[in-house]
């Protein structure tokens, strides 16, 4: 797998899809301003392989389909969320214990967080596949159909793809932490307008980066020539 195509394609898509458009990106900013909702509606049409960068119109369209995709992505994170809280209880268990019992309270815990980095990695590993086949099908139990998504990934190769899914974390989680840490040095320096300020830049940059990102991953997905 070329992991530079990759990169170098999917910036192309938003440059020539997106950026050279002022139009289409200030319907974007809309989208994301509405909370994310039709913003992920437009990711699944890039999902489906859409090509080049589809018009942002048929807003009801967009709706639905932003919210079909919440709910997934919802669902993929109802262990994590469980993990979560049973871990913080366990925590919370152990500050209160009597000293006799604490080493017992924080062993659980310490397991309990183990299980929730594993959990996490493994929905993290197989949810982008069960979601974009869920957009590209239409079939709402093809983005949990966890034999077909293990066949996928097989047919990419394991190791190409879990590279793949590092790179892409990598190159939009940098600009990611770079967005939230001017947002919050403005916020901290001007609060009001700090606040409205961040807000506009995080509108403007996370249309780009949602868009570059699954084009990525769309085309790693098609990789396994799998229409």
């Amino acid at each position: 797998m070329d992991y530079g195509t990759l990169i170098g394609n999917s910036f192309t898509y938003v440059k020539e899809g997106v950026i050279d458009k002022v139009n289409k990106w200030l319907l974007l900013i809309i989208a994301t301003l509405i909370f994310c909702i039709p913003l992920m509606g437009y990711v699944m049409r890039i999902y489906r392989g859409t090509t080049p960068a589809p018009e942002v119109e048929n807003w009801g369209k967009l709706i639905v389909d932003g919210i079909l995709l919440l709910i997934v992505g919802i669902i993929y994170a109802i262990p994590v969320i469980i993990l979560e809280f049973l871990t913080i209880g366990v925590a919370v268990a152990t500050i209160k214990n009597s000293p006799a019992g604490m080493m017992t309270a924080m062993a659980g815990a310490g397991i309990l967080g183990i299980i929730l980095v594993i959990v996490a990695i493994i929905i993290w590993i197989i949810s982008p596949i069960g979601i974009i086949r869920f957009a590209r099908t239409g079939k709402f139990g093809d983005a949990f159909n966890f034999n077909e998504i293990l066949a996928t990934i097989k047919k990419i190769g394991w190791l190409s793809y879990i590279l793949a899914l590092i790179i892409v974390a990598i190159v939009v989680g940098i600009p990611s932490l770079i967005l939230w840490a001017i947002c919050a040095a403005l916020i901290i320096a001007l609060p009001l307008v700090g606040l409205v300020v961040a807000c506009i830049i995080f509108l403007i940059v996370v249309p780009i980066l949602a868009i570059f990102e699954a084009r990525y991953l769309t085309q790693v997905y098609e990789s396994a020539g799998i229409i």
